[in-house]
């Protein structure tokens, strides 16, 4: 069943790795199962190990060392500061969380002894979208539990929240958190986006835990599922079950920042495997000189992956949301942005680029936005439209609804575009945004300016385009060892909020422009990050999501470089693949975007 391999080592890692399994899957087959789903995934996931084949890279991988904060490598003491409060409408948030509103910041320092606690047992949730980086801090929390007591135990509940709810559970062994160290994905428990809203939902909750004997859950996710963990900590102390909540900062996207989350974690693999991507095909359009490149990047809500990738790239054109926003843009004045640097190219004997794009961008246009919205109220649980066949029977009757500005602004859009705005909505009521194909729409729009321009003899040069989307390629890939180090220190920090009896926090891990063991660890309350948003019609407590700041230092560098990366100077850099091994001004670097937003360029 093994793979046989050239090096020796390799051999014998996957000989005994095999015997172990083999060992282990005989021990759990003579054992009663006491609840069939869960023994059927300890049974499935055992036989993916032991079959499981590994490249050099990945069996290397997994013998790396995350490097962490000093303050975490031994015993700590907590430093309690002061009171906090959210970042807006203080009053409606400390009304919905009285129990977890104006908590103190929490700063982890070195203490003396040895590091001990209490046996407890854990559960751990991935939730959202997978972002690199989740094993290691399944990995992190695992490990400072175990040092801090070695019987206390960590339960993953398998595919989300749901898993809470629903008693679908595994219990992490050391066999197992050992093959996903360092590795890319969410395999190890799977993830998903139920969201804990309802009083059932947390008795269930409740109720699962009291059988598993755990006294805290870890909630490893973006904005929406941190509010959730929020929310969560709340009604436990309002029960007064003695279950703890803490939560992870993850998303690629990277809007889940503030004053004391320097960047999500998974930010950085995300970006620099995006980037490689970008400087690979940047590298061909010089070659071949012959096409424009439209990428469209994940983001739907901030454009900091966009800006970052620009940053680490130099492409030709790169659109912010926020500043199409900002300046009021309409979709021909992006277009006509674009057009403008595709002529000046082609004077140059240069006909072919690159153009960024962020997967939001649609929605920032305010005349976009407001058609959006009114697609979003006229489709909401609207019977009669689904009931309608065909793609024009659809088209007229959303054109009759609609007023006359978002009527004219859909009928000029290309029908598969105006098609993708009606498609099915996500849980929220709201267009699924990463359906609509926006770098599409703009090379459609701009061959379209372009041919009338070559009629009226002010463009003489040839324009061939090709689209591509990056979003899954940088969700799982394996983290770089700025999110292996930062994704493992949250995790072993958790394990100390627990070990103090803390709930409604935050893991916090700052100062991440210094080397590792610089950095400072802690806990920030979640009500502090919170203000009060519409949702589906209502207002509610969410976490505040972070924008690209137009007056912020990244955004201020790349507009102070765009016109020259744009011209007939080729500028382009070539990142290549994300490095592991080599010298740290190689290796172990975080993104542009958090270097200047600290000072550190």
């Amino acid at each position: 069943m093994c793979p046989i391999y050239k090096f020796p080592q390799i051999n014998l890692y996957m000989s005994n790795f095999c015997c172990n399994f083999a060992a282990k899957l005989d021990n759990r087959r003579k054992k009663k199962p006491d609840n069939r789903i869960n023994e059927e995934y300890n049974i499935q996931n055992i036989l993916n190990l032991i079959t499981m084949q590994k490249s050099p890279l990945q069996i290397a991988r997994q013998a790396y060392q995350p490097k962490m904060p000093v303050a975490l490598n031994g015993n700590v003491r907590l430093v309690e500061g002061a009171a906090t409060q959210s970042v807006a409408d203080q009053e409606e948030i400390k009304k919905l969380f009285p129990n977890t509103y104006g908590l103190p910041l929490i700063t982890m320092e070195p203490a003396p002894g040895e590091a001990k606690s209490e046996a407890i047992n854990v559960g751990v949730i991935l939730s959202g979208g997978q972002a690199p980086g989740g094993h290691n801090v399944i990995s992190g929390l695992f490990d400072g539990l175990k040092r801090l007591n070695p019987n206390s135990k960590l339960y993953g509940f398998l595919g989300g929240p749901s898993g809470l709810i629903e008693g679908k559970y595994q219990e992490l062994t050391a066999e197992i958190i050992d093959e996903y160290r360092n590795t890319g994905g969410f395999d190890i428990i799977g993830s998903g986006r139920t969201k804990l809203e309802e009083t059932w939902q947390f008795d269930n909750g409740i109720e699962i835990c009291n059988k598993l004997g755990i006294k805290a859950i870890v909630i490893i996710g973006g904005d929406d599922s941190n509010t959730n963990a929020c929310v969560l900590a709340e009604y436990y102390l309002q029960k007064q079950c003695g279950i703890q909540v803490i939560g992870c900062p993850k998303t690629i996207d990277g809007d889940l920042k503030n004053e004391m989350i320097e960047t999500s974690f998974g930010f950085d693999t995300a970006c620099k495997t995006y980037a490689e991507l970008i400087g690979n095909i940047q590298r061909d359009a010089n070659s071949a000189k012959k096409y424009w490149h439209f990428i469209r990047l994940m983001g739907r809500s901030a454009s900091h992956i966009a800006l970052e990738c620009a940053l680490q790239s130099q492409p030709n054109i790169c659109l912010i949301s926020e500043e199409v926003e900002a300046k009021n843009m309409t979709l021909n004045d992006i277009v006509e942005q674009i057009v403008e640097v595709i002529v000046d190219r082609s004077n140059a004997g240069l006909n072919f680029g690159t153009v960024l794009i962020p997967e939001g961008l649609i929605e920032f246009i305010p005349a976009m936005r407001v058609l959006i919205q009114e697609l979003n109220d006229l489709l909401a649980q609207n019977e009669e439209f689904a009931t309608l066949e065909g793609d024009d029977a659809k088209r007229e009757y959303v054109k009759s609804m609609l007023t006359p500005a978002s009527c004219a602004l859909y009928r000029s859009l290309p029908k598969g575009i105006a098609r993708q705005l009606t498609l099915e909505r996500d849980p929220h009521g709201n267009v699924m945004v990463s359906l609509i194909e926006t770098e599409k729409l703009l090379i459609e729009m701009v061959s379209k300016r372009l041919a009338q321009l070559k009629a009226e003899g002010k463009y003489k040069g040839k324009f061939s385009a090709l689209n591509h989307f990056f979003g899954y390629e940088g969700r799982c890939a394996i983290p770089s060892n700025f999110d292996a180090d930062y994704c493992y220190s949250i995790g072993v920090n958790a394990s100390h909020l627990i070990a103090a009896g803390k709930t409604g926090y935050m893991s916090l891990v700052r100062n991440l422009t210094k080397p590792a063991a610089e950095w400072l660890a802690g806990g920030v309350p979640i009500t502090m990050m919170m203000n009060m948003e519409k949702r589906n019609g209502k207002m509610k407590p969410v976490i505040q999501k972070a924008l690209v700041e137009l007056d912020g230092a990244p955004f201020k560098y790349f507009k102070e470089h765009r016109a020259v990366w744009a011209d007939s100077k080729t500028s382009y850099i070539y990142p290549g693949p994300i490095q592991y091994y080599g010298p740290t001004e190689v290796c172990d670097q975080p993104t542009i975007t958090l270097k200047l937003e600290r000072g550190a360029m």
